[in-house]
């Protein structure tokens, strides 16, 4: 099967997570993390935090964190935790390098974008005010896998987002940094484009097919539009 990427494929949806692609926010939300998980006795740093955290839905933090501790923790929460995290990312949110450029290049090429994160529709809309972002992601536009109740590497919100835009999951690609999230775009049936340092490890499953990686976002505007021409020269 062809994926958007493809000389024979079609592409007609970008879509972005958010956390680590548009907005720099997994630092900021993993310290908050550790602060919390500190605050319950457990012996979490920051960097440790980021590296069993980042890119998962509050609700499985919650239940990790409650593993730790070996008990269930008050209802409430992970809604408390999310409240933190929004007045977090109201303060310090800022664009990943590049994020600007590169979304004014995607719009400019003629492709549509959405946004399916793990992070809540409140949160997202406090990172892309805080950034600058709410006129390229409108409310109709940003899906909230944790929302929806299917966080990934759930697919769901992926393909919740093809369905909204009315296209085939074959013809989108992700724009991705996490494991989870590439993961939810492999089992979406989608391309993806991984944002991740030359340096660091590749998911399990690499590489799968429709599947790449970049190390800046500057490198995806010339990746899309290469994949277009070749598309319509076939």
């Amino acid at each position: 099967m062809s994926s958007a990427l493809d000389d024979s494929g079609h592409l007609k949806l970008v879509i972005f997570d958010c956390d680590g692609v548009l907005v720099d926010s997994e630092g900021p939300s993993c310290r908050a993390t550790a602060q919390f998980a500190q605050s319950l006795g457990l012996s979490i740093t920051e960097h440790e935090a980021f590296e069993r955290f980042a890119g998962k839905a509050l609700p499985q933090i919650v239940k990790e964190l409650e593993e730790d501790v070996g008990h269930e923790l008050p209802q409430d929460t992970a809604a408390r935790l999310r409240d933190n995290l929004i007045r977090l990312m109201e303060e310090q949110a800022e664009p990943v390098d590049g994020a600007a450029h590169m979304l004014a290049g995607v719009l400019a090429a003629g492709l549509p974008i959405r946004v399916g994160s793990n992070s809540s529709i409140k949160e997202m809309e406090a990172k892309f005010e805080r950034t600058d972002m709410t006129d390229a992601f409108p409310a109709e536009r940003i899906h909230s896998a944790n929302d929806m109740g299917h966080p990934k590497p759930s697919p769901e919100v992926y393909l919740h987002a093809a369905r909204t835009e009315g296209v085939k999951a074959e013809e989108c690609v992700v724009i991705e940094d996490s494991d989870t999230g590439a993961e939810a775009a492999l089992k979406a049936g989608m391309a993806c484009v991984l944002l991740r340092d030359a340096d660091a490890p590749l998911p399990a499953f690499w590489p799968a097919p429709g599947f790449v990686r970049i190390s800046h976002l500057s490198e995806l505007v010339p990746m899309l539009r290469n994949a277009l021409k070749a598309q319509k020269q076939s």
